[in-house]
Order: structure tokens, then sequence, then C-alpha cells
């Protein structure tokens, strides 16, 4: 693999690296892809389930359609418990809610939390603001049905990788501007928050090359968007980054690649939020591509989880 970045990859994921097929995002291609998709994590393991109930719900959508949702409640927990609400990454044309079962198993048992990962809608099929309508319904069905589902409704945090990031960014500005849901935290890995990345006249020419690149993030955009990216009048409820006002947003923890595509936008986006008074952590890894975590048994992947998984311990431990 030739590349005018790859010297500057972790030596630990250039095997991960070299092994991710490369593909090329259009309408024609999309159907294969997902359905490689779908193969692939039919063939996964299922989650070793260390006390941890599983559970799938359709719950009443906000603008029509149901929304799928998986549960994930520790058994043996006495309530009532905190909560996560997870939305998952593919940049917002792939994935489902179960694709992080593994991962979201383990964290309702290592943090004795319920875990809902929430099945919204994919684009083009529904564009904005189908996906996160989606999202905020599953928001309101888990504070609004707390009781019966061993959840404490004043803590409930919210998180989601790549494009279930930005869902994840979007989301906590509709909860603060409806003031109906309280969110005690955000966690954003790697989230996808400007369409505008897609426009930048001057790209980080160190970003963007393995895995997520410009042509990808330009097709997901316009897939979601329905619209040439970097154009005006887009929402703050699409593209996060586009918020004028960051503050009252909940404590926030974003972490991404030095060599992700979304690093600059990450990282502005974290600069803000302390200008408006957010308390904020965030991680840039150097050496890290998007979804690096294909590598888990690469220390960065093994120290980044270690991380996240404290800094949500101690945003769901009671004050």
């Amino acid at each position: 693999m030739s590349s005018s970045t790859l010297h500057l990859v972790d030596p630990e994921l250039t095997a991960a690296l070299e092994s991710f097929p490369a593909f090329v995002l259009s309408n024609e291609l999309l159907a294969p892809l997902r359905e490689g998709q779908r193969q692939m994590m039919a063939a996964m393991p299922k989650p070793e389930n260390p006390g941890v109930k599983i559970a799938a719900k359709k719950i009443p959508g906000l603008d029509g359609p149901e929304v799928g949702v998986m549960i994930y409640t520790p058994e043996a927990a006495a309530g009532p418990l905190p909560a996560v609400l997870h939305m998952h990454g593919g940049g917002y044309l792939f994935g489902n809610a179960e694709m992080m079962d593994i991962p979201n198993t383990m964290l309702a048992a290592q943090l004795n939390c319920v875990v809902v990962s929430v099945d919204y809608r994919l684009a083009p099929e529904t564009q904005f603001p189908g996906p996160l309508n989606d999202c905020y319904a599953a928001l309101k069905w888990l504070h609004d049905n707390a009781a019966e589902h061993s959840v404490d409704p004043r803590r409930i945090a919210i998180k989601g990788e790549s494009a279930g990031g930005g869902l994840a960014a979007a989301l906590a500005l509709m909860a603060r501007d409806k003031g109906e849901v309280p969110i005690i935290f955000q966690q954003l890995d790697a989230p996808m928050l400007d369409d505008r990345t897609c426009t930048t006249k001057t790209p980080n020419k160190f970003t963007g090359e393995f895995v997520w690149t410009r042509d990808a993030n330009h097709f997901a955009w316009s897939s979601l968007l329905g619209q040439e990216p970097g154009s005006a009048g887009i929402s703050q409820y699409a593209a996060a980054a586009r918020a004028e006002n960051l503050a009252g947003l909940p404590p926030t923890y974003i972490l991404v690649g030095g060599l992700d595509l979304f690093l600059d936008e990450d990282i502005d986006y974290a600069k803000r939020l302390m200008a408006a008074g957010v308390p904020t952590e965030l991680h840039v890894y150097p050496g890290v591509f998007h979804g690096f975590q294909i590598a888990p048994e690469a220390r960065v992947v093994q120290e980044s989880n270690k991380e996240s998984i404290a800094a949500l311990a101690r945003a769901l431990t009671p004050k």
C-alpha cells in the first residue's frame, strides 16, 4: 500500500488498514455494499452475555413509522439505573442498532447501566430530519418510560460514533432547545459534524486518506441533506457544527484520530464548546485513522476504550 500519509499511521494499525477493503460510494453501489456489511455482521460472534438481558422493541416514531431499539439491561441490578442512548455509525448510509451488540453488552455490564441503541432510518431513502427524529423519539421514549425499564430519568447520557456521533451532537442541541429531556453527558467518537468539510478550499492534507475519504463524505452528506453539502441554510440539527450557540449543552467527551477526516471539525467543535462554557474533554490520538477500532488488539484502541469508558462512568455516577 503506497500512500502519502501511511508513514504516519500507528504501526499497530497498519495490518488492519491493509486488510480493510477499499470502496467507492455511489447510488448504484450502495445496495451491494450494504449487503456485504450485512453478511459480515451476520458472521460476527454473538456477544457473550455477562448477566445482560438483550431485547428488541418498536417504539412510536416522531414523524410516522415506528422506530426500532435494542435494549441492554443488567439482569441483577437494582434500579433505578443510569442509561446511555447510543447511535451507531455508518455515514448515515449503513448499519443498524445491532451492529454494536458486543460493545453495548459490555458497556451495560461494566457500568451497570441500561443501554438503548437506536435503529434510525438511513439515507438516502430517509433524508434529514428523519434519522434525527428517530433518535429524538427514542430519547423521549426512554425518558418517559424510565421507571418501566429501571432507569433514572435524571441520569441519561448519549453517545455515538462517526455519523452516530453527529446524530448525538444534533440530538443534544434538539434536546436543549425543546427542553423536554435533560441529558447529563454526550460522548462523541470521531463525530461527523460538518457538511462544509466536503467543500473546504484548503483541506488538511494529512487527513481523510484512509477508510472514510472526502469523496465518501461528500456522497454521504449529499444523501442525508438531499442537496449539495456546504450550501447556505443547512440546519444545525442536520450538521451540529452549524449551530451558532453551543451554550447550555451537556458536558462533552470527544475523541478523534490525528489522520481522521473529521479531525479539524471535531477540534473546532470542542474549542467552541469550551468557549461556550461547556465542560469538554478532547482526545486526539496520533497515527489514528477513522474507524481505527478495526484493530482491537492495538494499544491505542485499548487505551481509547479504557479512557472513554472511564469518562462515561464518571458522568453516570451520582454527584
